[in-house]
């Protein structure tokens, strides 16, 4: 199972670890924090330092009821920021984070490496195409809606079927467009209630199905820290504890904030499972 990042093809038969790196002034848990270049090039140190295979960078913070950002602005932020990685750890494999084709675009041709969408080109009628045409790994999520509007947008009558039909569509669409390389995310926190993210959770295994790599994106998320009753930042351990049941469900790809814990999860359940 294998993706190719520019020309570098990646092995995803064991799990790798992705840092997030947002250089967004309102995400719910770093936003604001990396608003420097000083700031911004420590962190993507340490997260490469950690052992980052990685790093996703955002620029539209899209946590429930996020601010609207113009796609000048997304780009405004987005480019100088992949531009400063490349400069200064040019071996770095850079997603972006975008569900704008002319984002995703930009940031290729500045030289990140894959894009991760979190609307699977529903947001963007020109998105699929554009990644035909770029021909880079695309991380499609499920969601429901925009960051906007997809808190009320969570009545499903079987959510993991719903989602299943709608990545065989959003993939069969993808492949229509010339995409290859392909990684689903469930999306959890998008356009799903505490409940229904745990009962995604619960049946993530059946996402192999699809034959194609799933990415987890759990770190320090609301299903975490509202059932704990702690704030975002206290809540790297249960992170951890959900990672763990990801991985043993298949997960080939973590999406964290906390690449050393992430990696040592890897380890444990490289073990365990050997």
């Amino acid at each position: 199972m294998f993706i190719n990042c520019k020309g570098r093809l990646v092995d995803l038969s064991q799990p790798k670890v992705m840092g997030i790196l947002n250089c967004t002034p309102d995400s719910f848990f770093d936003g604001g924090n990396y608003n420097n270049d000083s700031k911004f090039l420590n962190q993507a140190e340490k997260l490469l330092a950690d052992g980052a295979d990685f790093i996703d960078i955002g620029a539209y913070s899209s946590k429930p009821n996020a601010e609207f950002v113009s796609e000048e602005e997304e780009i405004a932020r987005m480019i100088p920021a992949v531009e400063l990685v490349i400069k200064h750890f040019p071996d770095t494999l850079i997603s972006v984070d975008t569900f704008r084709g002319a984002v995703a675009k930009a940031a290729v041709e500045s030289g990140a490496a894959i894009v991760n969408d979190i609307a699977a080109g529903m947001l963007d009628d020109k998105m699929l195409e554009t990644l035909g045409q770029l021909k880079v790994p695309y991380i499609m999520m499920h969601m429901r809606g925009n960051p906007q509007t997809m808190v009320k947008l969570t009545q499903y009558d079987d959510i993991v079927g719903e989602m299943l039909l709608y990545f065989s569509e959003r993939i069969d669409a993808a492949r229509k467009h010339g995409i290859d390389d392909i990684i689903i995310d469930p999306g959890f926190g998008f356009a799903k209630t505490l409940e229904q993210n745990y009962e995604v959770l619960n049946k993530m295994e059946l996402f192999n199905m699809t034959e194609l790599p799933v990415l987890a994106g759990i770190s320090r998320k609301s299903m975490i820290y509202k059932l704990l009753d702690v704030a975002p930042q206290e809540a790297l351990n249960g992170t951890t504890v959900l990672n763990t049941i990801a991985l043993q469900k298949g997960a080939k790809i973590l999406r964290v904030h906390d690449v050393k814990e992430a990696l040592e999860t890897v380890k444990i359940v490289n073990m365990l499972m050997r």
